[in-house]
């Protein structure tokens, strides 16, 4: 990795863990199941991970996650906060397809496909698998309350992190100038 992409993953980590973190504590919708809300967050966190690969999209959902927990709650539910982090981790293996197009303002079907594969799996790994059981076995909740919060939030947080992630991925691929699509005039 080339010392400038590392500093712009660096950068973007901060920046996304920031956003991650106002959104996650002030833009949720509340469900009937205790402790489980719509997150616009996993949005932002999908959009770094596909932008800039799978450790940056960890960290900002982890860190804007753990801050949060701190803040809001004084004490962090590791449980969940590892599965959001492992939820952008999943989503960020569509980056060596989607940063380059997305660069080179670019974001076609094939793009849209492996930002969605991704982010399902992600999602489905963190939420109906990771979050249940380390819930069971770190705080020893009861499986059905936390199985169901899972559900819920894997259905919740696919279609936030799909539709604003792919908003933002297509929003900023607009932005970019491909290459060779300028011309020298005689």
């Amino acid at each position: 990795m080339k010392n400038g992409s590392s500093t712009r993953t660096i950068v973007a980590t901060g920046l996304g863990a920031a956003l991650f973190l106002v959104l996650f504590m002030f833009v949720k919708i509340p469900s009937p199941v205790p402790e489980t809300n719509l997150q616009i967050a996993y949005g932002i966190s999908g959009f770094f991970a596909a932008l800039y690969g799978p450790v940056c999209g960890f960290l900002v959902a982890f860190i804007g996650h753990a801050l949060n927990d701190f803040i809001s709650y004084g004490s962090p539910w590791w449980s969940w906060i590892i599965a959001s982090g492992l939820s952008a981790l999943f989503t960020g293996f569509c980056y060596k397809k989607v940063a380059p197009a997305v660069e080179d303002g670019r974001f076609g079907a094939a793009e849209t496909k492996g930002f969605l594969l991704w982010t399902v799996i992600g999602h489905a790994v963190a939420w109906l698998v990771v979050a249940p059981v380390l819930d069971i076995v770190i705080y020893g909740e009861a499986a059905n309350l936390v199985f169901t919060q899972g559900a819920v939030a894997f259905v919740f947080d696919v279609i936030t992190a799909a539709v604003v992630g792919l908003l933002l991925l297509k929003a900023y691929a607009s932005t970019k100038v491909g290459k060779g699509t300028l011309s020298k005039k005689d």
